[in-house]
């Protein structure tokens, strides 16, 4: 599907790219531990400066909170990837070396149509390892295009191919299509990855917020068909939980660029109904099924509703005897993961989520 900023999205979406990953991150734990504490929050308990510089710039951009709006209006305004941008510009910094990333854009055939993706490829000979990625949007907004540079920089710093998939978006297609979608590109991309140098049998698969839910569930979706299993799965502020109610959506009522009342709009534009939250494929934390699962890195932020499901649905991973790298960023919001180039919380989040890819790669060889 491509939605209504595409176009305007296309033109910029170079430009918002993420640092490379020169430190290494500590590896997959071997055992169940806590979450870590990620960074330092400002001290009046409000983003960091170079977050409020993001938010700052969205405002500029005249974003106004989702809950607020339309549909269609909602993805025509500035993202906060669009803010990033801006910052990025304002301080002058390059997009290298990520630019130098090869895109290609391509179909890939599913039971229900062709769904657009684009394979980001790093320089080298290959065969590279294959990462399946999901971009976020709570199902409804946003596209490959407004996130860019997520795979951009995991191509780059992991020596791996990208592959951003598209999937149909609500309310035109309600749940469960994307869930649907996302799993079809999948097993196609697993059986088909040599037509893009890319070994599918180091495979892992990362999603940002609703794409982190994608992405657990193709997991979970792969080991109950018993096809090729990812190896490792990264799930950045996942949606996991179907309570509103927890610490963290009592606190983000409001926050930018992704509040409370903002998730309730995508609930209630996403799903057929409320009660389908109940499904186990939204309320992942509640599931009983999470044994056996690939390592997973699971990323949350401080200033988002979305934290404290996050945090149990690793702490559930690890129940399970999952290998779990958990962590927790102080000072940002939810959408920090995709700003390495202008938030260093983001950078230091990329790092650690590349550097278990490239464990979980190296062990699969």
């Amino acid at each position: 599907m491509i939605l209504e900023k595409r176009h305007r999205a296309l033109a910029m979406g170079a430009m918002m790219v993420l640092l490379p990953a020169f430190a290494v991150a500590p590896a997959i734990a071997q055992e169940a531990a806590p979450a870590k504490q990620q960074s330092e929050t400002a001290p009046d308990g409000k983003p960091n400066a170079d977050m409020q510089a993001v938010l700052d710039a969205l405002k500029g951009l005249g974003a106004k909170p989702l809950h607020t709006l339309s549909v269609p209006e909602a993805r025509s305004q500035a993202s906060a990837a669009d803010a990033a941008m801006t910052v990025q510009r304002d301080k002058k910094i390059s997009p290298l070396p990520e630019a130098k990333v090869k895109t290609k854009d391509f179909s890939i055939p599913t039971p229900a149509g062709s769904l657009l993706a684009r394979a980001y490829v790093p320089e080298g000979q290959g065969p590279f390892p294959l990462v399946v990625y999901y971009h976020g949007g709570g199902w409804v907004i946003a596209d490959i295009n407004t996130y860019d540079a997520t795979p951009r920089a995991i191509a780059e710093g992991a020596k791996a191919v990208v592959v951003s998939v598209e999937y149909r978006h609500a309310p035109e297609h309600k749940f469960p299509a994307a869930h649907e979608d996302a799993f079809a590109a999948y097993k196609w991309l697993v059986e088909n990855g040599g037509e893009l140098n890319a070994d599918s049998k180091r495979v892992a698969v990362v999603g940002e917020s609703a794409g982190g839910n994608l992405a657990a569930n193709v997991a979970l979706m792969a080991k109950e068909a018993k096809v090729t299993q990812p190896v490792h799965q990264v799930l950045v502020y996942p949606i996991a939980g179907k309570d509103m109610e927890t610490a963290s959506y009592k606190a983000n009522e409001n926050t930018l660029p992704l509040g409370a009342k903002d998730m309730m709009w995508f609930v209630k534009e996403a799903l057929p109904s409320k009660d389908e939250a109940a499904d186990p494929r939204i309320d992942l934390v509640n599931r009983k099924d999470l044994a056996g699962l690939p390592s997973a890195t699971v990323i949350t932020a401080e200033f988002d509703p979305l934290r404290s499901e996050g945090q149990l649905l690793a702490e559930n991973l690890q129940k399970a005897g999952v290998k779990v790298d958990a962590k927790d960023y102080k000072g940002v919001t939810h959408e920090f993961f995709g700003m390495a180039k202008v938030v260093p919380q983001a950078k230091e989040a990329q790092e650690a989520a590349i550097a278990d890819l490239k464990q979980a790669f190296e062990a699969a060889k």
